[in-house]
C-alpha cells in the first residue's frame, strides 16, 4: 500500500524518521487514535525516572487514561514536585519511590518495597538513563552508565516477575530505548567502559543497544507467562536530558526535534494500547516495529546474547 511505502522510505532517512517529520507523516498516514481515548483504569503503572522528561510526560498521559501511576526518583524533592504534578493532571492519586537504579542493593530495596505496596503491577516502564560526559562510578563499582541502565533495570525486572506475572489479564514491560543505538553494534566486552577509552555518547548508546537485546531475551523467557515485553526509542525529543547532554546536536536540530509529548506518544500507546498487547519482543518507533539494525549489523548473535545474558546475572546477583 501507498502508506506503507511512504512510511518505508521515511525510515530509509534518519533525520526523516527520527524528527518531528516523521511523527507528522506517520500520524497522518496512518490516522492515529487519539491517545486521550485510551483507557486503563484501575491498572498500576511503575516508571523509572518518571519525575522529569518522556517519563513525566508518559506518567502524566497514563495518570488521564485512569491508571494508577508510581514513579521511581532519586530526589525526593524533585519527586515529591512530580508525583503532585502527575496526580493534578487526574486520575488516582500518584505515588512515589525512592531509589538510585545504579545501586543494586537500592534495586533490591525498591522491588521489595514494590512487592509489598501493590497489589497488581500492569506495565513496568523502564525510562531511567542519562548521558554523562564523563565517567562515574556507581557504589558497586560499575561505570554508572551501564550500572543505571543495564543492570539496574535487569535486576528490577527480574525482581519483579512474580508480582508482574500474577497480574491478572496479563502484564507489560516496556524498554525506553533510543536511535543511538543504531550506532553501536552488541559488544558484551566493552559495554562496561574503563577510564581511558571512555565516551558519554558511544557508552550510552551500548547501553541502549543492550536494553533492546535484552527486552528481546525477556520476551521469550516470560511469553508464557503472560507478561509482554517490548522496546521502543523515541525519535529525536527535546527534553532535559537532550540539552544537558548534547547541547550541541539540540541547537543544530532544534526547529525540527520532537515535543516531550511527541516523544513519549509509543511509550503511552504501548502501554495502554490493545494492538501491542497482542505481540511481543518488538522494537517500536511511532507505533509501528522497526529493524533493529540500520547503520551497523545489530551484534546480537545467540553467542553474543547468552554472554550478556549471564553477564547481567552475575553481576546482579540473579
Amino acid at each position: 500500500m501507498l502508506k506503507h511505502a511512504i512510511d518505508a522510505a521515511l525510515e530509509t532517512s534518519v533525520v526523516g524518521s527520527f524528527t518531528k517529520i516523521g511523527l507528522e507523516a506517520r500520524r497522518r498516514l496512518y490516522r492515529w487514535q487519539d491517545l486521550g481515548e485510551l483507557r486503563i483504569d484501575g491498572k498500576t503503572v511503575v516508571i523509572t525516572g518518571g519525575n522529569s522528561g518522556l517519563g513525566l510526560v508518559t506518567a502524566k498521559a497514563l495518570a488521564r487514561a485512569g491508571a494508577a501511576v508510581r514513579i521511581v526518583a532519586r530526589d525526593a524533592e524533585r519527586g515529591q514536585r512530580a508525583s503532585e504534578e502527575i496526580s493534578a493532571a487526574g486520575g488516582p492519586q500518584a505515588g512515589l519511590y525512592l531509589a538510585d537504579l545504579s545501586s543494586l542493593d537500592d534495586v533490591r530495596r525498591l522491588s521489595g518495597e514494590i512487592r509489598e505496596r501493590e497489589q497488581r503491577l500492569d506495565v513496568l516502564v523502564h525510562n531511567a538513563g542519562a548521558l554523562l560526559p564523563e565517567r562515574r562510578e556507581s557504589a558497586d563499582g560499575h561505570e554508572m552508565t551501564f550500572a543505571t541502565m543495564v543492570l539496574g533495570p535487569f535486576l528490577l525486572t527480574e525482581e519483579l516477575v512474580p508480582l508482574l506475572r500474577s497480574t491478572p489479564d496479563g502484564a507489560r514491560v516496556l524498554f525506553v530505548a533510543s536511535g543511538g543505538m543504531y550506532t553501536q553494534s552488541l559488544d558484551v566486552d566493552g559495554l562496561e567502559m574503563g577510564p581511558d577509552d571512555y565516551s558519554g555518547t558511544k557508552s550510552y548508546a551500548r547501553a541502549k543497544r543492550a536494553q533492546v537485546v535484552l527486552a528481546e531475551e525477556w520476551a521469550k523467557r516470560l511469553r508464557d507467562d503472560g507478561i509482554v515485553v517490548h522496546a521502543m526509542h523515541p525519535g529525536w525529543a527535546d527534553t532535559p536530558g537532550l540539552e544537558t547532554g548534547l547541547p550541541g546536536f539540540r541547537t543544530l536540530l532544534g526547529p525540527v526535534l520532537r515535543s516531550p509529548d511527541e516523544g513519549a506518544d509509543t511509550i503511552v500507546w504501548l502501554a495502554a494500547a490493545e494492538e501491542p498487547g497482542r505481540v511481543t519482543g518488538k522494537f517500536w518507533l511511532d507505533r509501528a516495529p522497526r529493524s533493529t539494525s540500520k547503520l551497523l549489523p545489530s551484534g546480537a548473535t545467540p553467542k553474543e546474547r547468552a554472554r550478556l545474558w549471564e553477564l547481567c546475572e552475575r553481576l546482579t546477583g540473579t
